[in-house]
């Protein structure tokens, strides 16, 4: 089941989000799809994979290490998902090392186990108290 994927080891992660509301979902898409675009680009990313499973929507991108995906998660369309969806949904995610690239029904197991909530606000958008 496991697809191995060379000697090296990868970093796989996992994510699973649930809109706040059916209205939110276009701009959820719309982020989305601009953030899978630059997944799919970016140096360092080995696959980009989407499943929406009981109205969560995961992705499972697999990336050469951990420093890959880091870049990527703050940079570009992804950085600007990042400070809109405290206002767009909730959910949580899961990143680790492996020599192997789990299947969706491993990867969900793996998520729900191990899945940390995404926080509200990430602590790059938060301003210093006081600022305006």
């Amino acid at each position: 089941s496991d697809q191995k994927v060379s000697d090296q080891k990868v970093y796989v992660s996992i994510t699973g989000l649930r809109l706040k509301g059916p209205r939110h979902g276009p701009r959820f898409f719309w982020h989305a799809m601009r953030s899978m675009t630059q997944a799919r680009k970016a140096d360092g990313n080995i696959s980009v994979a989407t499943r929406s499973v009981d109205g969560v929507h995961h992705t499972l991108t697999v990336w050469r290490d951990e420093a890959a995906m880091r870049a990527f998660l703050v940079a570009g369309a992804h950085r600007q998902a990042m400070k809109a969806f405290p206002s767009i949904g909730t959910g949580s995610t899961y990143g680790y090392a492996s020599d192997t690239v789990p299947n969706w029904d491993e990867a969900l197991e793996i998520w729900r186990q191990h899945g940390r909530e995404v926080w509200a606000r990430s602590r790059e958008t938060e301003k210093p108290a006081g600022a305006r």
